[in-house]
């Protein structure tokens, strides 16, 4: 059975933790859903949560369920707001999207301590700091 259904690939769409802005008092940080290919990404849906422990307890956020519509090639989209108390867990996103009538899914997983500043770029399209899988 499993070798009859046909698995899409995922290429040129990322997954970024991006810096929005900071201050002396606190940083903003935002995730964001990036497509690089030059096709637009249909009914775009976005299930995150975080787990792991911290304090020797094991902590789980909520399960947050994002529909994003559409999002144009070569193109960028907010998912949520995330804050840096989260960092030192697993954050999955998980990306379910439909192009060239075909459906995609994939796990994006940065886990704990991966949002660091040894591993901040520049985004691209965002253009702003930040981390990026994919």
């Amino acid at each position: 059975m499993k070798k009859d259904i046909d698995f899409n690939n995922v290429e040129q769409v990322s997954i970024a933790v991006v810096l929005e802005r900071e201050s002396p008092e606190a940083k903003v940080w935002n995730v964001y859903l990036i497509n690089l290919r030059d096709e637009k990404l249909k009914t775009v849906l976005v299930s995150s949560k975080g787990y792991g422990e911290k304090d020797g307890q094991d902590v789980k956020t909520s399960v947050l369920r994002h529909s994003l519509g559409d999002l144009d090639a070569q193109a960028f989209k907010a998912i949520e707001a995330i804050d840096e108390q989260v960092f030192g867990l697993t954050n999955e996103y998980f990306l379910t999207y439909y192009a060239g009538g075909r459906m995609y899914d994939k796990k994006f997983v940065f886990l704990p301590e991966s949002i660091i500043e040894s591993n901040i770029i520049r985004i691209p399209l965002v253009n702003k700091p930040g981390v990026m899988i994919g």
